[in-house]
């Protein structure tokens, strides 16, 4: 598909919401989409006292980026063991089914009350959204491996180590890749979300929070498209480094 075919339907979307801002005439609920705009011309620039666009984005991708991480390191050896011995994913199977359905927004009042205002109880909203599609991912990209593939190495004395790094995570790496790429799209939902719990006092989220009691639904808008592009900018990486490493997945399919 050419690139500027993309482009159509945002632009449609622009025309509409200019026009239907110029009907209504009332900045508060629809402002018009050049006051938007104008938000982006100067990123740099203090909202209201709350900090920049730039600033408060950068916050937000350091708070997301930091909890994406607490969570690999989580989900992805944990989900390579149960994968790869059925009685340990047997046994916390059921766990696992009961926990991940939860929204990460229903931890914020547990996290409140374990963690306390500051980061920690973000990271955790962050990293309890994520952990379950990376873990999911994981377990079943590894049940999913030729066990001829397993058997040739054996024959080959291979150990378990060996098995494990050399051909199991290697073949499981596509389904690993894709439940970093749905956990990280999850985190990034989660951060925005936790920012607007109380005590917070930077980040996107709380831009949003912050600019709307202030009656700038510009801004609030403005923020709500840098939360998008951002997210738009993240998923292009985990699909651009799947196309490239795992080309032969792609391929295969």
């Amino acid at each position: 598909m050419k690139w500027y075919i993309k482009l159509i339907l945002p632009a449609l979307v622009l025309v509409v919401w200019e026009v239907a801002a110029v009907l209504m005439n009332n900045a508060y609920i629809l402002p018009r989409v050049e006051t938007v705009l104008a938000v982006f011309t100067t990123p740099f620039a203090d909202l209201y006292g709350c900090g920049s666009l730039v600033e408060n984005s950068w916050v937000s991708i350091y708070r997301v980026t930091l909890g994406f991480i607490i969570a690999c390191v989580i989900a992805v050896p944990l989900g390579i063991i149960l994968g790869r011995y059925p009685v340990l994913e047997q046994f916390s199977d059921s766990l696992i089914q009961i926990l991940r359905p939860i929204p990460p927004m229903a931890w914020v009042p547990l996290s409140l009350a374990w963690f306390g205002l500051g980061l920690t109880p973000i990271l955790f909203i962050i990293v309890i959204g994520c952990i379950f599609p990376i873990l999911v991912n994981t377990i079943d990209g590894v049940k999913r491996v030729k066990k001829s593939w397993v058997e040739t190495a054996k024959i080959y004395q291979a150990n378990e180590r060996q098995i494990i790094t050399k051909v199991i995570v290697p073949a499981a790496g596509p389904a690993i890749w894709n439940g970093l790429r749905v956990g990280f799209g999850i985190a990034w939902m989660s951060v925005v979300a936790a920012e607007m719990m109380p005590g917070t006092v930077s980040g996107l989220g709380y831009l949003i929070m912050y600019t709307y009691n202030w009656g700038q639904v510009q801004m609030v808008i403005a923020g709500m498209i840098a939360i998008g592009i951002i997210g738009i900018a993240m998923d292009q990486f985990f699909q651009y480094v799947l196309r490239k490493k795992f080309a032969w997945e792609v391929l295969d399919k």
